[in-house]
């Protein structure tokens, strides 16, 4: 941990830069920083990476490819920090539910605020409103890149499948979501679709990869092979102790990176797939 403090503290001063040339970063498996006059504006995720998720608690340092943290409770230093060891980061960021703890959380008129989604402090989001959305949901994306992050994980995109107290459709939801991909790309961050396998096939044309939870305990696996056609990383979250480690096998035929977490994604439980 000393020497994770030291990187913290020499990576402030060169944080701007840093995450300038990381967020034009178009090689597949280059580290960051590695920029191309002739590469995408954003980086692209590998089809194959090795990840770590935390949402909360002191942050793990662990040895992988790929770190995924909370957008606003982190900070451009941790990411200089994550970015020195060789990583790409990942922002978290939630666009389909308000979250009462949040510092922009007064910004959502309550017309917009539909039914809990089962988490403390969290309602549904209308999507379909997007005049109202959309300038919060950019500045939130805009954040990410100022921090310096690589890419963006947009949480809760799959309302119109939730009983959300709002008649949001399919379609409503794909507009939506895709407006999502076009800002994030537009900021130069790479995007990663989050759940929703009953329109990875539309979706994936937009996105980077996928960050699923528990594709194999609802045996959804397999509704991401558009993803994994394209080379595209479809990354694979579960919870359920009991399942580890025989779904890292179903996971490793697929071509899925899968990892076991604690569903409070606190860092007191992570064991990656061999």
């Amino acid at each position: 941990m000393a020497a994770v403090s030291s990187l913290l503290v020499l990576s402030i001063g060169g944080s701007l830069s840093a995450a300038a040339a990381a967020r034009f970063d178009g090689g597949a498996g280059a580290p960051p920083g590695a920029a191309s006059a002739a590469a995408p504006r954003h980086w692209i995720p590998p089809a194959q990476l090795t990840w770590y998720w935390q949402l909360q608690g002191r942050l793990r340092f662990e040895p992988v490819a790929v770190t995924d943290i909370d957008g606003f409770d982190s900070s451009a230093a941790t990411v200089a920090a994550l970015h020195a060891r060789g990583e790409h980061v990942i922002c978290y960021m939630d666009a389909g539910t308000w979250e009462n703890w949040r510092p922009d959380a007064r910004r959502f008129p309550r017309t917009v605020l539909g039914r809990g989604d089962g988490w403390p402090g969290e309602r549904w989001l209308d999507v379909r409103r997007l005049s109202v959305l959309e300038p919060i949901m950019r500045a939130r994306f805009a954040m990410c890149a100022r921090k310096g992050f690589d890419a963006v994980e947009a949480d809760n995109i799959d309302g119109f499948e939730n009983a959300t107290g709002f008649p949001i459709s399919a379609g409503a939801q794909l507009t939506y979501d895709e407006w999502i991909a076009r800002t994030v790309h537009a900021l130069g961050l790479a995007v990663l679709q989050k759940n929703d396998p009953e329109q990875a096939t539309r979706l994936q044309p937009y996105f980077d990869g996928v960050l699923d939870e528990q594709c194999n305990q609802y045996a959804e696996c397999a509704s991401f092979r558009p993803y994994l056609r394209a080379g595209k990383p479809v990354l694979n979250a579960e919870y359920e102790r009991s399942l580890y480690p025989g779904f890292c096998e179903r996971d490793r035929r697929l071509g899925i990176d899968g990892a076991l977490f604690a569903l409070a994604l606190d860092g007191s439980l992570f064991r990656p797939c061999p």
